[in-house]
């Protein structure tokens, strides 16, 4: 599902050309639309550029695919084992990988990225090329797609406050698992209370987030502490998020709400095709936001944020709403290879 969306998301793109597909050798030697056929889960069509384009062996034919790109997007379902093999093939063959897979994700030398937030630790990459042994080749990661729905609000607001320690509860979409209501009718009026690796990911990957540079590495921090409880609930696309958040320095709500409206980040700055205008939307009413409502604000990369209030046990609670295909996976990763475009790391 996430490379279909990746398949829309540059079927147009301003800066980057399809110019090769590879996938398992389930489906090379297809074309993408026969590969695809009777498995197309997106309400646009398959876009015509690329329906008729003969689809590679990701493994047995990397070096027909890397003569033919400058990087590659990574989006497989894949042993982790075999993720780490195959991104680490490609990058030692000079080809940079944009990965929305998890397998790198704690790999000390592979940035994980959400683009307005810690920019900076691609830098990290000079450190990675010299173990890999690469001179363009690398790779970079987008974090867990339910973490970019209450992990960009959380931040400015620490480096301005302080945040102490975060309870999360997360409600999330039945395409994170890949699925549709045709596919899976079980969960139609029905919430599963639990996704696997999905709450370790959420109490972890933030403070790699967090983290610094030091010595060619990412050191994850040390705060805030999360505590996550994820459920799989009814609903085709966008992850939402309650948060409860304690701070060091307890703000004013008038406080909060400015730093969410003031907050942008270099993919602002850069004014990057895929970057919203607004990162972080607060809706004032009541039962906002409503993620049918607004999951594709400003073309699903914006994150949409309401119900602000303190708490009598947290000293405020609110709820946060992304597209978990968009922001979350395929929409993160362009803009990431965007912002990498941007700094040379593709020259």
């Amino acid at each position: 599902m996430v490379g279909q969306r990746f398949a829309l998301l540059l079927a147009d793109h301003p800066q980057f050309t399809v110019t090769a597909l590879a996938a398992s050798s389930r489906s090379a030697g297809k074309t993408y639309g026969e590969a695809v056929s009777g498995r197309w889960a997106m309400t646009s069509e398959i876009p015509e550029n690329l329906k008729n384009m003969t689809v590679y062996d990701a493994t047995a034919d990397i070096d027909t695919v890397v003569s033919k790109v400058d990087f590659v997007f990574c989006a497989v379902d894949m042993k982790k084992e075999e993720i780490l093999a195959l991104e680490e093939m490609y990058a030692k063959r000079e080809c940079p990988v944009v990965s929305n897979n998890s397998a790198n994700r704690k790999t000390a030398d592979v940035p994980m990225v959400i683009p307005e937030l810690n920019s900076e630790h691609i830098k990290v990459i000079e450190a990675q090329r010299k173990r890999l042994g690469t001179k363009k080749g690398f790779i970079a990661v987008k974090s867990n797609c339910s973490l970019q729905s209450y992990v960009p609000a959380l931040y400015p607001l620490d480096k301005k406050f302080g945040v102490d320690k975060v309870l999360v509860c997360t409600y999330q979409a039945i395409s994170g698992a890949g699925k549709t209501f045709e596919r899976w009718p079980e969960m139609i009026d029905n919430v599963i209370p639990y996704i696997g690796g999905e709450e370790e990911k959420s109490e972890v990957e933030p403070l790699k987030i967090w983290g610094k540079i030091e010595d060619g590495k990412i050191v994850n921090a040390k705060s805030p502490k999360f505590t996550a409880q994820c459920l799989r609930v009814p609903v085709s696309d966008g992850h939402m998020a309650a948060v409860f958040v304690t701070f060091k320095n307890k703000p004013s709500k008038e406080e909060i709400l400015k730093v969410w409206k003031e907050f942008s980040g270099e993919p602002q700055v850069l004014e990057l095709p895929h970057a919203p205008k607004q990162f972080l939307n607060y809706f004032e009413e009541d039962n906002m936001p409503q993620t049918k409502l607004n999951r594709d604000l400003e073309g699903g990369m914006a994150i949409s944020c309401g119900r602000l209030r303190e708490d009598s046990q947290y000293d405020y609670k609110f709820v946060c709403l992304s597209h978990n295909t968009l922001r979350g996976a395929a929409g993160g990763a362009v803009l990431l290879a965007e912002l990498l475009a941007a700094k040379g790391y593709m020259d």
